[in-house]
């Protein structure tokens, strides 16, 4: 933990234009080096105790060993970027956090859609 603000790992799909679109903006603004990111679609991580399949339907990361999915893991890798801090933190809030899943849970309806459009 660095000022308070904790190192994050995040697994991605790298096979995903979308995700390689947002995990690219989220690199440039991770200015601190804070967040490891790890490309599941090239492989498997060995220290990651989630089933690579899993990785892929769903965002994962992973924030004081605490694993988290689903929008708590954009929540947690938002915490590590000082411009998005405010917005991870504002997720600890449960109803917040709902409304974030809920957004998230739509999103992942489209984005075989999306995929397409971004290839």
């Amino acid at each position: 933990m660095t000022n308070g603000v904790s190192s994050v790992k995040v697994w991605y799909d790298g096979a995903c234009p979308l995700c390689l679109r947002e995990i690219a903006l989220m690199r440039r603004l991770d200015r601190g080096g804070r967040i490891s990111f790890i490309d599941v679609a090239a492989g498997s991580d060995p220290s990651c105790p989630i089933d690579r399949a899993q990785l892929l339907a769903r965002f994962h990361a992973e924030e004081d060993g605490v694993i988290h999915d689903g929008a708590a893991a954009f929540a947690a890798m938002w915490r590590a970027i000082p411009v998005l801090r405010p917005l991870g933190l504002a997720a600890r809030n449960p109803r917040v956090l709902r409304l974030l899943e809920a957004a998230y849970v739509r999103f992942l309806r489209l984005r075989p859609r999306l995929q397409r459009f971004f290839a």
